[in-house]
């Protein structure tokens, strides 16, 4: 508290100790009946027929294949978002120029645009009867009901993550020390290596985790262009709800654990990011 606050102030910023229990009580209660529970059902769920259920619902065909999309889409979206992510924020951050308010407005426009509606876009563009459709069926090429429809969708829902979580980091970097590199006699590309990429790495790991977590995790945007195909263009999500429909609830919950545990792991690294980026911060602000 500044030392000129007056008793005024200090009352006004200052709860009793029952309205600051009251207040902690209401936000546990909030997380464990809206999070911890369901989270811990999913588990129940999966395991209530025995281990042996379980594994059987993992190794079987449909949900191997669904594992393997799901890893190859993560596989080449998360790096497309990464170069994406650190040349936008590399533009937006470093340098000045017309549009550049444009830029950060169409990097956010995966947060307010639904997933649904995303893959609606690609449908409509490259679709049997989109705009691109009848020209990509006589060369044979398909996008929408295969991989390189859930490829875009992916992209797409995820372009944010990177490039919002660089942005701030690289602003409060500045440019000097890239400056002196450059006029040391480093090339450009060593200067990204050896100034600029150390002290965005948290902030790169960070975007990374959220990308991947959201990447794999994406439902809305991967149903539409998908097609439903068992064995083929279903990611894990997909499958979870083919099971569920299906009323086969034990493999369900089983492949919805998979995506339980990677929330988990998220979460986890999340927090270690989170700490050791603040640790960094905080070194730069004293330096």
């Amino acid at each position: 508290m500044h030392a000129s606050a007056t008793p005024a102030q200090v009352a006004a910023t200052t709860e009793s100790p029952v309205v600051r229990r009251l207040l902690c009580a209401a936000a546990f209660v909030f997380l464990l009946v809206f999070l911890l529970l369901p989270l811990v059902a999913v588990f129940v769920e999966a395991l209530r027929g025995g281990v042996g259920t379980y594994l059987a619902a993992l190794v079987e065909p449909d949900a191997i294949a669904a594992i393997e999309l799901t890893l190859l889409v993560a596989a080449i979206s998360v790096p497309l978002n990464i170069v994406f992510g650190v040349c936008a924020a590399w533009c937006i951050a470093k340098f000045e120029f017309k549009g550049k308010s444009l830029l950060v407005t169409l990097i956010d426009l995966p947060f307010s645009v639904s997933p649904v509606i995303a893959g609606l876009i690609y449908v409509l563009l490259f679709g049997a009867a989109g705009w691109f459709g009848p020209w990509l069926a006589e060369r044979d090429i398909q996008i929408v009901f295969a991989v390189p429809g859930i490829v875009l969708a992916t992209i797409f829902v995820t372009l944010p993550f990177v490039a919002r979580e660089l942005i701030p980091v690289m602003q409060q970097s500045g440019t000097d020390d890239e400056e002196a590199a450059l006029s040391l006699g480093a090339s450009g590309w060593r200067t990204f290596l050896t100034v600029t990429l150390p002290n965005i790495k948290w902030g790169l790991l960070y975007g990374v985790l959220l990308c991947n977590a959201r990447a794999m995790g994406e439902f809305g945007a991967v149903s539409v262009v998908s097609g439903h195909i068992r064995g083929f263009t279903n990611t894990m999500p997909l499958h979870v709800e083919i099971l569920y429909n299906e009323y086969n609830f034990a493999a369900a919950f089983a492949v919805a654990s998979l995506l339980a545990v990677l929330a988990l792991v998220t979460l986890v690294l999340k927090t270690w990011l989170e700490a050791r980026g603040g640790h960094v911060v905080s070194s730069l602000g004293r330096h």
